[in-house]
């Protein structure tokens, strides 16, 4: 069982902490408003659910959720995710987040700035390319013939292996999309972001499998 931290708790981080919980993990909640104001959502999902504050989810977490907007990332608690595997799954939006100039002139990836932020954790880019109700809904038992897979880019090799074992024990299997540098190929726009599982029209989604994931990689230009 591990546990699993979260800063922040909207839509991808909910659907991320109720697979974790039905997976067997403990959850740690935490947003910008309060831990109380995660009361319910914590009681909702059962005794190995808690809110916290975002520092508390940080230290708490043996992998970490960081799941905000681009332009909450100066607020987020470097100290207690410094060492920790932290997964990004955020997505940059000029017209939410304003203009990050790095991120416009394509100088950073946003995973890259996120580092900047909290630059002693071990960042892995997942679950950013997926909405958030076919997140619920495409997920598989280990072996299911129509299980999806999601694309993780990351610098450390561990921090990884760790992501791929939680992913894998929530319902999916990974493909390994290269470093930080290369996280663009699955940013907002690109050929992988929500495609390959169907239109958001279709709340149930469609499973992507390993080769529809590698060739939506593949072709994401700049």
């Amino acid at each position: 069982m591990t546990t699993v931290g979260f800063i922040g708790s909207g839509y991808i981080g909910g659907a991320i902490a109720r697979l974790a919980v039905e997976a067997g993990h403990k959850v740690v909640l935490s947003n910008s408003r309060g831990p109380e104001t995660l009361a319910d959502t914590a009681a909702e999902l059962g005794p190995r659910a808690s809110a916290a504050t975002s520092g508390e989810a940080a230290a708490a977490g043996d992998i970490v959720v960081v799941t905000v907007p681009v332009k909450a990332f100066p607020d987020l608690p470097a100290t207690p995710l410094a060492g920790k595997t932290v997964i990004d799954t955020c997505n940059y939006g000029p017209e939410r987040d304003g203009r990050v100039p790095e991120l416009d002139c394509e100088s950073l990836t946003s995973s890259e700035l996120l580092l900047r932020y909290i630059p002693d954790a071990m960042l892995v880019k997942a679950f950013n390319n997926i909405f958030y109700k076919h997140l619920l809904s495409l997920a598989r038992p280990e072996g299911a013939s129509d299980r999806s897979y999601l694309p993780i880019a990351g610098d450390s090799a561990s921090a990884k292996a760790a992501v791929a074992e939680f992913i894998e024990s929530i319902g999916y299997s990974v493909v390994d999309a290269g470093p930080l540098a290369d996280s663009w190929r699955q940013a907002t726009d690109t050929p992988v972001w929500g495609t390959p599982y169907g239109p958001f029209s279709n709340e149930k989604g469609q499973p992507a499998d390993e080769d529809a994931i590698r060739a939506a990689l593949a072709a994401a230009t700049r």
